[in-house]
């Protein structure tokens, strides 16, 4: 098959929606001719292949930052990714596109899948249909409620990675077309190992660690605020990930005289941030909400017990007591209190660990890819079979 992926973030932009997408687009170009059309940024190349997967970059108006995008940058995406998969639809001829955040790659995807007649398949990922934490997320918004279900109601087939945010959708925008769940996949890291020692860790402290974007929905402030109340000398707790947040969140340390307790780490290589991971304690995902927690697969492959909320797709894959402890809601006493159950409990991360090294393969990339592989192959056909009935 000839696959077009759109998706307006790609590594080493935006969060854990572009990593997942080009994890999808590697394992798909290994039996598949794979092009993914994404957002240009500083000095990264217009065009290049990586394992397999040829990336097709267009210039964007105002994006600032690796991590975030703006408004105007996504808005700029659309005529500039429109344009640049005209040139692609007519040099490759596609068997199918797949747009993956509704807005803005989905109003690319079915531009060209109505100029093309391509078969397009829609993801929504979170974000770009349900934010809580943002005042203008596009569930508030009757102009983007609109857009986006037309888009669930003209694409071919609608897909999202965990059922909470199916029922975001359900509730929201009311779509007339089915939407199926189908989880992000998690390929299997390669990096080098290092000691605590060899990375400047603290021996004898319990290691807590987060993975994700420094954006307000992610929540590190109710962890910062959970950790307030634990004694100094018991943990460390790192923080990998840059973003708009950063700032605030320092001075929210500050404030708190945490400054030996919280290191920063900003964007790192995934080299750097599994060799954290492996000898880290526990991982704390204090998100508002999440659509599904690629961080979280990643923490479970490292066997990692886990701390989080329970305020999103996270709940597809963790069950409390089994792979984490859950809280309700954003409530930084609560979380401190699950934080602190672990760090004294050695049978119960012990057995988390177990049950998350053991669950993890139920999200392996390779199950995800054959799901997609056998959606993709009923739409071409079915759209073969209305060509054929049309032309008699």
């Amino acid at each position: 098959m000839k696959i077009l992926l759109i998706n307006y973030e790609c590594p080493p932009l935006g969060g854990g929606g572009g990593v997942a997408s080009f994890q999808l687009a590697q394992e798909l170009a290994k039996r598949h001719d794979v092009d993914y059309l994404t957002t240009g940024f500083g000095n990264l190349p217009k065009y290049e292949v990586i394992n397999d997967v040829h990336i097709y970059r267009v210039p964007v108006i105002n994006r600032k930052e690796l991590s975030t995008a703006t408004f105007v940058s996504m808005l700029s995406f659309i005529p500039e990714g429109f344009l640049k998969g005209i040139t692609l639809c007519k040099k490759k001829k596609y068997n199918c596109i797949h747009a993956l955040f509704v807005v803005p790659s989905g109003i690319c995807g079915l531009g060209l899948s109505r100029l093309f007649q391509i078969p397009l398949v829609l993801t929504a990922l979170g974000g770009d249909v349900y934010d809580p934490s943002k005042r203008h997320s596009p569930h508030r918004s009757g102009i983007l409620k609109k857009v986006i279900s037309f888009l669930f109601n003209h694409s071919d087939k609608n897909t999202v990675e965990s059922d909470n945010l199916r029922d975001m959708i359900l509730q929201y925008y009311s779509p007339r077309q089915p939407v199926d769940v189908i989880p992000l996949g998690f390929l299997k890291p390669e990096f080098t190992r290092k000691s605590r020692a060899e990375i400047h860790i603290p021996e004898k402290r319990t290691i807590l660690i987060s993975v994700g974007r420094l954006v307000r929905r992610k929540g590190y402030e109710y962890a910062i605020r959970a950790l307030s109340t634990l004694p100094d000398a018991s943990y460390h707790y790192y923080v990998i990930g840059d973003g708009p947040e950063e700032t605030t969140l320092k001075n929210l340390v500050v404030a708190l005289g945490l400054e030996n307790n919280i290191t920063f780490l900003g964007y790192v290589s995934d080299d750097i941030k599994f060799q954290y991971l492996t000898v880290s304690d526990i991982f704390l995902l204090p998100s508002m909400h999440e659509g599904f927690g690629i961080c979280l697969l990643e923490a479970m492959h490292c066997g990692l017990p886990i701390v989080s909320t329970d305020n999103g797709g996270q709940t597809d894959i963790l069950k409390d007591r089994v792979n984490a402890l859950l809280v309700s809601g954003n409530d930084s006493d609560a979380f401190a209190e699950k934080i602190k159950e672990l760090m004294l409990d050695e049978t119960l991360r012990k057995n988390i660990s177990i049950n998350n090294i053991r669950d993890i393969s139920h999200y392996y990339i390779e199950k995800i890819v054959s799901e997609y592989e056998t959606l993709y192959s009923d739409l071409i056909k079915t759209r073969s079979n209305e060509g054929l009935h049309e032309n008699r």
